[in-house]
């Protein structure tokens, strides 16, 4: 049975007792799980699917809890490697009235970067795996080589590869060197998802459709765009589907996007899908896919954090059936 992997990033994001605060004037933090493929991964695994993070951590109490928690969600952490070379990842973030967050990282580098090319053991992949990987280790760092060797395992497995931007300037010394390392890499997925507020920054287009199109490149065969409380679409090659996503009262977005695209793989896991069978499936089930991964999204906002926020199944269930009574 087919597995998800998620490469890069485990940290812990420092979230803000107060709202509307700028991050000089924030006196109190709440410690939550962090890091976006650890997001997914816990989705993934809170869905009935299984997931594993390859990392690697400091040999510091942040690490140990960082573990502690992936574990308690269920994630196999048999692949994140522990480091006296340096420390765990931070991240502390400032929230805006809205939700929208800043965030002010702590890593020069953190453990995570570390991780060398061969610390990644082929023979953990199986024919038809999974990998997820974002934008924020892909630095120029050992950890940028690692995961080009997953990559490249997975591929020759006939896995499928997931790819999330996950823009964040303040980490990259030149904006350019972001955008263009983001290029680098969407030809090697299948699939890419990215934000509104992502699709220009990274095609240089400003015409929305076009910029989509652009994206299909390489082995890139779904588009997933995602639109906040606006919703989501999904594309392929010859496809477009839409839909509306969920109001909610929204209280944090850290880790909404991950929580959205962790749902979307935790569907074609539970489906069995393939490579061979990706596009197919994700046109004849498109509604389905977005709706979970939506909703699954905007509960997330509904709490503080990333892992910690994730809603169960029974909390999207619930949600979905009380939207389905509301609009009927």
């Amino acid at each position: 049975m087919a597995q998800l992997f998620s490469i890069g990033e485990v940290l812990i994001d420092f979230i803000p007792h107060e709202k509307g605060v700028a991050l000089k004037d924030v006196l109190s933090f709440e410690k939550n799980p962090g890091g976006a493929p650890a997001n997914v991964a816990a989705a993934v695994s809170k869905y009935g699917q299984k997931s594993s993070v390859i990392s690697k951590l400091g040999n510091d109490a942040f690490g140990d809890f960082l573990v502690e928690k992936l574990i308690q969600s269920g994630v196999n952490t048999d692949y994140i490697l522990r480091t006296d070379e340096a420390n765990t990842a931070l991240a502390f973030v400032s929230l805006k009235n809205n939700g929208d967050r800043d965030f002010s990282f702590y890593r020069n580098p953190s453990a995570d970067l570390l991780l060398e090319v061969d610390e990644v053991d082929e023979n953990i992949f199986e024919t038809g795996d999974y990998l997820h990987f974002c934008s924020v280790d892909l630095v120029e760092s050992p950890m940028k080589h690692a995961h080009q060797k997953a990559i490249e395992v997975v591929k020759s497995k006939q896995g499928i590869i997931s790819f999330d931007p996950n823009v964040r300037l303040p980490l990259w010394k030149d904006v350019q060197d972001c955008r263009k390392t983001i290029l680098e890499f969407i030809p090697f997925a299948h699939i890419v998802k990215i934000s509104d507020d992502e699709l220009e920054f990274i095609t240089g287009i400003s015409d929305e459709k076009e910029a989509l199109r652009s994206l299909f490149q390489g082995d890139i065969e779904v588009v997933i765009y995602t639109k906040g409380s606006k919703g989501a679409s999904v594309l392929t090659r010859n496809s477009e589907s839409y839909n509306r996503g969920f109001k909610v009262n929204v209280v944090d977005t850290t880790g909404a996007g991950d929580a959205f695209i962790g749902a979307f793989l935790s569907v074609l896991l539970k489906n069995k899908v393939s490579k061979s069978k990706l596009k197919t499936f994700v046109v004849e089930h498109a509604n389905e896919l977005l709706t979970f991964a939506n909703a699954c999204g905007a509960l997330t906002t509904m709490k503080k954090g990333g892992i910690s926020a994730l809603p169960t199944l029974g909390e999207i269930e619930s949600f979905l059936h009380a939207e389905h009574n509301e609009k009927n």
